[in-house]
């Protein structure tokens, strides 16, 4: 059982094989999770999960009478106050094993290329170790499968096993706020936690910012255990809040940035594809090389090394490795070159600050023009579309506006409300042909930025995945004006 919960009587001695809270995963001796979704309530599938052969049903105080009326008497019911928040610790306590040291990433952006560049910087000093998030879960040897930012309680904790069993020491978690608030990091065993920023996402789920933030809280308020530690930019828009946190609980803050304390930013300039950094430290002054564009990926990078230092890593052997750093896949990745001379980068922007970001990273290289192609996910904040096009008309020479993936949304309404923001935009809703008309306009000197999807390889229309890859359309594209 997990921590905090009793057995009724009818579960004395009894025995779980499994637990799930998909009933058509149930098998003989299972638990069954009967968790009210956004969309349906689990205790009316309970019946079914019974005759599948669940012995055990974990539900709300609320629903227990009717649960109960609804199966045999010698079903054992356990009722509880946040049954999701249960369901994970029991998760945890089923499969046990978790990676000795295990850090997690929460904010808006930034997420993916954190836990990304964690992983990196372990395993350069000499610890087997993995990622978990957007990108899936990705081992030593680069295999990446699946692909939640935040798996159910179950998958998470099956995988922390599994990776332990493998002989994997280290792990980074991304943190959503989808999954801090719906309870599935809950019982996984943290050594340090880390803030990247917080903007506008998720309003489609969640009522406002500030309900969005205390979602992202939950991470420094409730999961880091007492002594584990936090990290955070304090130059960030409401890492103050975290802040906050970290002072009324007691727990170490380690601080990077031009305002931070540990690896306090004194210099940056552009070198070549990269960035020279000049690093203040209890070490003394590092100079280091970035490998990589844009002012939000120094951010990045010194809340990836926070986290590898404040989990116990050498801070000399963490520094250097910053200067062998990998982007995450489909963050400002340059996915080909013209024969014109023009570049394509392919970024996962898909929110206004975002946008901003990568197109502010990107503007410097341009020594002619500056292009955007993005558009707007249908199913999602509705509110951030006219964002999104405001962010690309501000920032780039060209915009079109395309579809991205509509979901159950007219496509012609989304590109509409992009465009209210991007007035002067060119709008072409097939995005391969949109890809195309960017590429087709590259000189000598202009960067296209193909913004929106990044590493995925699927267009959602309706409940249709249509396969679709930003890099094969780059590549295709670039391919045609050869021909031509």
């Amino acid at each position: 059982m997990a921590e905090g919960t009793s057995l009724p009587d009818s579960a004395s001695g009894l025995k779980i094989s499994g637990l799930t809270a998909d009933s058509r995963n149930v098998e003989p001796g299972f638990l069954f999770a009967a968790l009210k979704g956004a969309r349906t309530d689990g205790s009316l599938f309970a019946p079914g999960a019974v005759e599948a052969g669940a012995v055990a049903l974990l539900c709300a105080k609320d629903a227990e009478q009717q649960l109960r009326a609804a199966i045999p008497e010698n079903i054992a019911v356990i009722a509880a106050e946040e049954p999701r928040q249960v369901f994970a610790k029991m998760a945890a306590r089923f499969f046990g094993a978790q990676p000795d040291v295990v850090v997690a990433v929460t904010g808006t952006a930034g997420k993916t290329s954190v836990a990304h560049f964690v992983r990196q910087i372990f395993q350069s000093a000499g610890h087997p170790a993995a990622s978990l998030g957007t990108l899936g879960t990705i081992k030593p040897d680069g295999i990446s499968y699946g692909g939640l930012t935040t798996p159910d309680p179950v998958a998470l904790h099956r995988e922390l096993a599994e990776l332990e069993a493998e002989g994997i020491n280290h792990a980074a978690l991304e943190a959503s706020s989808h999954g801090l608030d719906q309870f599935r990091l809950d019982g996984v065993r943290l050594t340090a936690a880390a803030f990247t920023n917080l903007g506008r996402d998720h309003m489609d789920y969640h009522a406002t910012i500030e309900d969005y933030l205390c979602a992202k809280l939950r991470l420094f308020e409730d999961l880091l255990p007492d002594g584990g530690t936090v990290v955070v930019d304090p130059a960030e828009k409401y890492a103050d809040r975290v802040l906050d946190v970290a002072g009324r609980r007691g727990l170490p803050a380690f601080t990077v940035g031009e305002t931070g304390r540990d690896l306090k930013l004194t210099g940056i300039r552009a070198v070549g594809a990269g960035q020279e950094l000049t690093l203040q430290t209890a070490r003394g002054e590092y100079k280091i090389t970035l490998p990589l564009i844009g002012r939000f990926q120094v951010s990045n990078a010194l809340i990836a090394a926070g986290l590898a230092i404040a989990a116990g890593t050498d801070s000399g052997l963490v520094l250097r490795s910053l200067e062998n750093l990998k982007g995450a896949p489909g963050r400002l990745e340059l996915a080909g070159r013209t024969a014109s001379g023009g570049l394509v980068f392919v970024d996962y922007a898909h929110k206004p600050d975002a946008l901003d970001n990568a197109l502010a990273a990107l503007k410097p290289f341009a020594t002619g023009k500056l292009s955007v192609v993005l558009g707007a996910g249908g199913d999602r904040d509705p509110g951030k579309r006219e964002l999104m096009g405001a962010a690309a008309s501000r920032n780039a020479d060209l915009v079109i506006v395309t579809d991205d993936n509509p979901r159950s949304e007219d496509p012609a309404v989304i590109r509409k409300a992009v465009m209210s923001g991007a007035p002067q935009a060119i709008e072409i809703g097939d995005r391969f042909d949109a890809i195309a008309e960017g590429i087709h306009r590259l000189n000598a000197g202009d960067i296209l930025c193909v913004a929106g999807k990044g590493h995925e390889t699927g267009q959602i229309f309706g409940d249709t995945v249509i396969p679709f890859s930003d890099h094969e359309a780059v590549q295709h594209a670039i391919s045609l004006e050869g021909d031509t």
